[in-house]
């Protein structure tokens, strides 16, 4: 049995679903929503609130501002209950209703930005008015998940030996690249740890972060707008951008199933599926993928017939284009 005292005690990490018997290629998942804030972001929010109560920038009656696209803002906004801190979270109209409702549901005040920056899109205004709640005095307390360097480290310490620990003899690893936390943590423990593991990074159409051109993105969670301050291109091997259609159909492959997986997920499923047969055909590697999140908080988008019409029609190919 176990016994938990704070939502923070419980996260069962070491889930792995194997996806040659549900969608026949040789790739081990690795599940990390199932905790009280059913994502792999809870991992990250501890960390950085964390170092900040024990260097002391956050203080009782502080209040945490962060920018989210839905699930570190679920994350921050469980701790701040728990700890008893006020907590804004700057997010934007791809937000999920279900996210925002959560937050909002554990005492969190939610900003939803609707008009994107001129440089940086819809990231570029979220930051814009982050900054501006800082001004009003230190009592404002900005994580900053794309340059905080606790974000990458969490994964350091937990997610990557968590994978090595389970698949020893890891050949490659598939991970999503957002404010690049969980790739930069996972791929510099592996390099230390030797062994040779490839990293591939899987990136969501129309985000700037490995240098391609910018584009509306409708699903939240992967991709950027602002290239994040941490990323490293060093530590990786490969990089896979899936479109979002793509992402949806990986989503509803799974779910077909009886495995409802979150819209990050199906991203990087995606992406491992096309690399895998592209790279390694036929061959019964040793993968793994970072699966970040569950689904339901996509019920009204990805799962939804008339929300995926809409995407279709407004990402079709003109005729002769191939992306």
């Amino acid at each position: 049995m176990t016994v938990v005292h704070s939502p923070l005690q419980y996260n069962g990490s070491n889930v792995f679903v194997d996806l040659r018997a549900t969608l026949g290629i040789p790739l081990l998942l690795k599940c990390e929503g199932f905790n009280f804030a059913r994502s792999i972001k809870l991992k990250a929010a501890t960390a950085m609130v964390d170092d900040a109560e024990a260097s002391g920038m956050l203080r009782e009656n502080a209040t945490l501002v962060e920018s989210s696209s839905g699930n570190l803002g679920v994350a921050l906004s469980m701790i701040a209950a728990n700890r008893g801190y006020r907590f804004i979270c700057v997010t934007d109209i791809r937000c999920t209703r279900s996210s925002i409702r959560m937050m909002e549901a554990l005492g969190a005040e939610v900003r939803v930005i609707s008009e994107p920056a001129v440089d940086g899109g819809l990231l570029g205004a979220r930051i814009a008015h982050v900054r501006e709640l800082c001004s009003a005095g230190p009592h404002v307390v900005w994580l900053n998940q794309y340059a905080n360097p606790n974000n990458w480290r969490a994964h350091y310490r937990t997610t990557g030996p968590e994978i090595l620990a389970a698949v020893p003899e890891v050949e490659v690893v598939f991970v999503g690249a957002g404010t690049t936390g969980t790739l930069m943590g996972c791929a510099r423990y592996l390099r230390d740890a030797g062994g040779g593991a490839k990293i591939v990074a899987v990136d969501a159409e129309g985000s700037v972060t490995f240098g391609f051109p910018s584009r509306s993105r409708m699903i939240p969670g992967l991709g950027t707008g602002v290239r994040p301050a941490q990323l490293d291109e060093s530590f990786v091997d490969d990089v896979v951008i899936v479109d979002e259609r793509e992402t949806v159909t990986a989503c509803r492959d799974l779910a077909a199933r009886g495995f409802l997986f979150g819209g990050s997920t199906g991203t990087v499923v995606s992406g491992a599926r096309r690399w895998l047969a592209e790279n390694r055909p036929g061959a019964d590697v040793e993968a793994v993928a970072i699966a970040p999140d569950l689904g339901e908080s996509y019920l009204d988008s990805v799962y939804d017939d008339d929300w995926v019409g809409d995407l279709l029609a407004s990402q079709a190919k003109p005729a002769g284009v191939q992306y």
